[in-house]
């Protein structure tokens, strides 16, 4: 399992992808009715023994099923962060980083993470006949050292969030995210609260004439914007830019060096004064 993490895989990452290979690797077969008709859900969260760190501080956070919901057996995830506020320190090997309810559930588990700039994309699956768990319980956890830099930041799952069961979604996943102060109280204390931002992405999907980029702050500072893939390599990153109000940016679905991006599923990554945003883009040829 660690040896197929540490060579890597030819996976896309993309949700699709992760779906198949978790069915097949359970052997499951489609039953008739779907999971989303029960009126409960999972219920995952980010959690840490404390929102406020020291600067330069290394804590753990945990993907948390936070109470007893609908049984699954496997899940996906995608954590993103600013890697300019908290710099991932990855365990080895990474199957350290699998949680207690997962771990102790079953001895057998198909287990694939890949760290990116700023987005950590977590598979984890029992693979244990009919071992199923609710919750509650921690799944997974993530060890972080923050920056010097006394800030507010902000740690959230992305799209791609999913549960299963014996190789069927199970929904609805209700999730929450975190926020961290570094040497700062949540509420600004000693610093500036961080600004409001909004990103938004028109058209979406793109096709051949690309797409626009909407940045949205209540106050003028350094926004950082960068686009990557789902496995986390940065494919393009714009100058930085001091902005308040409304700014676009065009991108042509091109990389760095101007070579025209494959179709697919791409994240965009506004970052500014410890807060971010994250959105989502398909490109289509």
């Amino acid at each position: 399992m660690e040896d197929a993490c540490a060579k890597g895989t030819n996976m896309t990452g993309s949700r699709s992808i992760r779906v198949r290979l978790a069915a097949a690797l359970l052997g499951a077969a489609l039953l008739a009715f779907p999971a989303f008709v029960h009126a409960q859900g999972v219920y995952v969260g980010l959690t840490t023994e404390s929102q406020i760190v020291d600067p330069g501080a290394v804590f753990d956070v945990a993907l948390t099923i936070t109470q007893e919901g609908l049984p699954f057996n496997g899940f996906d995830a995608v954590v993103a962060y600013d890697p300019a506020a908290l710099t991932l320190l990855p365990f080895s090997p990474t199957t350290l980083q699998e949680g207690d309810l997962m771990t102790g559930a079953c001895p057998n588990r198909f287990h694939l993470f890949h760290q990116g700039a700023g987005t950590d994309t977590i598979t984890d699956v029992l693979l244990c006949n009919g071992v199923s768990v609710t919750g509650p319980g921690d799944i997974y956890r993530l060890r972080f050292q923050a920056s010097n830099t006394a800030q507010v930041t902000h740690i959230q799952f992305l799209d791609g969030l999913q549960f299963y069961n014996q190789g069927l979604y199970v929904n609805p996943v209700i999730s929450t995210d975190l926020d961290i102060g570094i040497g700062t109280g949540l509420v600004g204390v000693g610093t500036t609260p961080g600004p409001k931002l909004d990103l938004r992405v028109t058209p979406n999907p793109a096709a051949g004439g690309g797409t626009s980029f909407t940045i949205e702050a209540d106050r003028a500072g350094v926004a950082e914007l960068a686009v990557f893939d789902l496995r986390g390599r940065l494919v393009r990153r714009f100058p930085d830019t001091t902005t308040a109000g409304v700014r676009n940016l065009r991108w042509d679905g091109r990389d760095a060096l101007g070579r025209a991006l494959p179709p697919g599923v791409y994240l965009v990554h506004l970052w500014m004064e410890g807060r971010s945003v994250t959105r989502r883009v398909s490109l289509v040829r």
